[in-house]
């Protein structure tokens, strides 16, 4: 494999670990069309937090040489001399929770400009079963002018990365692969195989591959719904949910989900996908969707639950002053994507109440681009009549909470994060 110069379509959350992994033994180009993402990482910056400076500056090359290690380009012509090509691109819903294939669709654009013979297309994006096949390859097609599986070949291996995590990386991870046929396949496989420690599964076809990858989230999805749904009805009945969990997970097959706000772009948003190309097929997918309906609904649960707090509590829900900590859609992660944390502070909004959002992982900027809220990444100076933790960011485990609060001001807990002397009430 000492000829392999691989090309990275996409340096986010997906692209730029792994580029960092394969650039420890190969070539690599990590393209993306974001020319500051570009120029922050040529500088050893990935705003991200998913590669240290010091393990990303360990790899960065300043030329395009065909040394090991990683040169970041928004120059298409760069990668022209690569012969693997990985696509990383977001695949997202749209606001009627459609699948949203354009990044795709133009990143298979990007791959066929620079397409030669016998070279390899691998996709990492989440999609739905066949979505490779039937809506990339022609594509790849049609740009290059090049005949699939005779001039050219694809791969699908999913991207199992999960942003904030750092003791399960890329390469600590197994990894599902696939090819367009035997020959291919077993090329894509030992590709991930001489970087991922943990091994990798060689699927049969790349359906397969992608329908693996695709339930994989919904089946959590549907779980977290369980335990959501579970959650509604503890709290009927006046039963603390963690307390529940914690007694019934100490039988050994117990499945140990809590329930939360399901947000990012892979829980929430792939079971989409999959619900659509079941349709396609005549047939209406019951149980997935209503998983989806019960975790897209706990948002406005979560801001019910705190203003009947506050009325219970004898705190004035009309011009309250709330303080929401946490907007990123995960821990300790600076992504806001399809975060659900959003439509807890919409309805509190709606409500009446004066919502502040403190979130020292969150960029106010892409806060403001993506929902037009307003964030903020230092502590407010005041305080709050109620305060909901939506987000168990580390940084908030030494929060005083006394300092933040009025005299009969309340604390929601949507995480079980904080203790329980701090909290009047957990979701």
């Amino acid at each position: 494999m000492s000829d392999v110069k691989i090309a990275v379509i996409g340096l986010g959350y997906v692209g730029l670990p792994l580029a960092r992994l394969f650039a420890t033994k190969y070539c690599v180009v990590g393209f993306d069309v974001n020319t500051t993402r570009v120029l922050d990482l040529n500088k050893g910056v990935d705003k991200t937090l998913e590669v240290s400076k010091e393990n990303l500056e360990a790899v960065l090359k300043s030329n395009n040489d065909n040394q090991n290690g990683l040169y970041c380009t928004s120059d298409l012509k760069e990668i022209a001399d690569c012969n693997y090509y990985i696509i990383t691109v977001p695949t997202p819903v749209d606001k009627n929770n459609r699948p949203v294939l354009t990044p795709l669709i133009k990143a298979s654009e990007t791959a066929g400009g620079v397409l030669k013979k016998n070279d390899i297309v691998i996709y990492e994006s989440t999609v739905y079963p066949g979505a490779t096949e039937e809506d990339c390859v022609p594509i790849l097609e049609l740009i290059s002018g090049l005949k699939f599986n005779k001039d050219f070949y694809v791969g699908y291996s999913p991207e199992r990365i999960n942003p904030g995590d750092k003791k399960h990386t890329v390469d600590k991870i197994l990894k599902v692969t696939s090819g367009s046929n035997k020959e291919t396949g077993v090329k894509v496989d030992d590709l991930y195989k001489s970087v991922i420690t943990a091994g990798t599964h060689l699927a049969p076809t790349i359906k397969v591959a992608e329908a693996a990858k695709v339930i994989e989230n919904s089946q959590r999805d549907i779980n977290i719904a369980f335990v959501n749904e579970l959650a509604k009805i503890f709290n009927l009945m006046d039963i603390n949910t963690q307390d529940v969990l914690e007694a019934a997970g100490t039988k050994w097959n117990f499945l140990p989900f809590k329930p939360g706000l399901v947000g990012g772009h892979c829980i929430g948003v792939d079971p989409y996908y999959l619900a659509q190309k079941a349709q396609e097929y005549g047939y209406h997918p019951e149980i997935i969707l209503a998983g989806r309906r019960v975790n897209d609904s706990m948002g406005r649960y979560v801001a019910s639950e705190v203003a009947k707090l506050m009325i219970k509590e004898g705190v004035e829900v009309k011009n309250a002053e709330v303080l929401i900590l946490g907007i990123t859609f995960k821990e300790n992660c600076p992504d806001v994507r399809n975060t659900k944390v959003v439509d807890v502070v919409n309805e509190l909004i709606d409500f009446g109440t004066n919502v502040t959002i403190y979130d020292p992982s969150a960029d106010p900027k892409e806060v403001a681009k993506e929902y037009n809220l307003e964030a903020q990444q230092t502590l407010p100076n005041k305080k709050f009549d109620a305060i909901v933790l939506t987000v168990s960011h580390s940084e908030f485990k030494d929060l005083n909470l006394n300092l933040l609060k009025k005299e009969k001001a309340v604390v929601y807990d949507v995480k079980n994060f904080f203790s329980s002397e701090k909290v009047e009430k957990y979701l």
